[in-house]
């Protein structure tokens, strides 16, 4: 069962996001922040990491870097409102690999993680 790191701020979007995963056979746990979604990479080694641009405590663009330092195979897949183009140019330069912006679609979350776990 692929495992997937999922990181925002907003617990709803955890919820909502979390439910959908696990529902289509993935193994998901959380991160409410970039700080914490460094730590559990390293302890968790998720196949995929869905990771919010703008949270608390480190944003999900320098929280990407880190993870990339760790794992440089990592993948990661941001998450992010309208409007923020710039930061997801940003989010690709530090290595993430592509990108989904909410609110998002169900389906769009589905096909984008099993395009990069192969499911």
């Amino acid at each position: 069962m692929p495992k997937i790191l999922l990181v925002d701020d907003a617990a709803f979007m955890r919820m909502r996001c979390a439910k959908l995963l696990t529902e289509n056979g993935f193994e998901v746990a959380e991160a409410e922040n970039g700080q914490e979604a460094v730590a559990m990479y390293q302890s968790y080694r998720p196949d995929l990491v869905l990771m919010d641009i703008t949270m608390p405590v480190m944003d999900g663009i320098t929280a990407t870097r880190e993870i990339k330092n760790l794992d440089p195979d990592a993948k990661v897949v941001m998450v992010s409102a309208l409007g923020q183009q710039t930061m997801v140019i940003e989010a690709i330069k530090a290595g993430a690999k592509d990108f989904v912006v909410k609110p998002f679609e169900p389906e769009k979350i589905l096909s984008t993680v099993r395009k990069f776990v192969g499911q």
